[in-house]
């Protein structure tokens, strides 16, 4: 993986995300090149100082992209100022993620960079809506994409894992997903995005209750195809996608994009030191996610996350997919997900290999690798557009 910050993977981590998600690394380099003498060891652990270098400059990076996307605005250049609003909002998403979630800031620059993505796809003529998904008394915040083609098309419901968003992931998928004449639904679902920062929705082992919800909602819809509903989610989803195929039965796929087969010993791992954190101050921001005062009550919430009893549950197609050199997740996680689900006729394991590239943590060094593999295969189990097939 290209690692701009060599002693601080998490950071290195998030200018993969940029990169791989439609950033332009002239600006990336600007919005990070003041901040290679904060990136040291107390970065990882939410030292005040570095959190505030690193959110400091990528707003000031967002502000100014977001100044050039209002002026052709005003000029009525709206494609222009589209792409440029899709860059202001994952730049206004890239600062938000550092600083503690107790900082009244990341609210507002988290505010500022959906509105922003949302003027964005506005722009771009993306054929999306913004849809609110019954459940329980509430609603998950979602982006729907329609595929073009078919009246009725099938769909993959889209989770997210620890701490990215739904706009995130559109900007990493959804063109691939379209390409292939797949509708996709993307979920803030409890623990992510806007159900957690605007709505205090929090995350917890049962992952059924909110996929369930979305298929209902897509049932609801004449242009899906309630026959051809597939789940996917990354990184922390490989836990949360194959727990919600165990228990929910419409769904006739399910991918795992990067696999989690037991999260309490993943989480064990990282506090003896065996795994790189993906967020900084990474004990507060798991509480922030699970809503737990301390991180023992956190600790009994994902010893709960485990795929061992519930794995043979699957019978829906599964495609784990995994990198060789992921330094979050051990490719054990992966294996033992493949091994358990012993009731999924059509199951594969895909590991990304150094030498091939996609190798990182949910192929965060080269995610084209994965990205086409995983629609590829979705295409073949839904029926979407195949190469040399319509």
């Amino acid at each position: 993986m290209f690692e701009y910050f060599p002693n601080n993977y998490t950071w290195s981590l998030a200018v993969m995300s940029a990169l791989n998600r439609g950033g332009q690394i002239a600006e990336i380099d600007e919005a990070c090149r003041s901040l290679k003498d904060f990136a040291g060891v107390k970065a990882l652990h939410g030292d005040i100082t570095a959190q505030n270098a690193w959110f400091e400059s990528w707003v000031r990076m967002a502000e100014r992209v977001e100044r050039l996307a209002q002026a052709d605005e005003m000029a009525g250049n709206l494609l222009s100022a589209g792409r440029k609003f899709l860059r202001c909002g994952l730049y206004f998403q890239l600062a938000e993620r550092m600083p503690s979630h107790k900082d009244p800031r990341r609210l507002v620059a988290y505010k500022k960079g959906i509105t922003a993505y949302a003027k964005g796809l506005q722009y771009r003529r993306e054929p999306i809506e913004y849809v609110q998904v019954p459940v329980e008394g509430t609603y998950l915040p979602a982006i729907f994409m329609k595929a073009p083609g078919a009246s009725k098309t099938p769909c993959m419901v889209h989770f997210n894992g620890l701490d990215l968003t739904k706009e995130i992931v559109y900007s990493a998928i959804a063109d691939e997903l379209k390409r292939r004449g797949i509708s996709v639904l993307i979920v803030d679902h409890p623990g992510v995005g806007a159900a957690l920062r605007l709505q205090n929705l929090t995350s917890g082992p049962d992952t059924e209750r909110s996929a369930s919800a979305c298929v209902d909602y897509l049932e609801t819809r004449s242009d899906v195809d309630s026959d051809r509903i597939g789940i996917i989610a990354l990184s922390l989803g490989g836990y949360y996608a194959p727990r919600a195929a165990a228990f929910e039965k419409r769904f006739k796929c399910c991918v795992a994009w990067g696999a989690i087969f037991d999260y309490g010993a993943a989480v064990a791992s990282r506090l003896k030191g065996s795994g790189e954190p993906s967020v900084p101050g990474y004990a507060e921001h798991v509480n922030w996610v699970f809503g737990t005062d301390s991180f023992d009550e956190t600790l009994h919430i994902v010893k709960q996350m485990t795929l061992e009893p519930i794995a043979h549950q699957i019978t829906c197609p599964l495609l784990v997919v995994h990198g060789e050199n992921d330094r979050q997740i051990p490719v054990w996680h992966a294996e033992k997900t493949i091994a358990a689900a012993v009731n999924s006729a059509d199951k594969e394991l895909k590991i990304f290999s150094l030498f091939d590239g996609g190798a990182e943590h949910c192929g965060a060094d080269n995610s084209t690798m994965v990205v086409d593999y995983m629609t590829d295969w979705i295409a073949k189990r839904l029926g979407g557009y195949v190469e040399g097939i319509v």
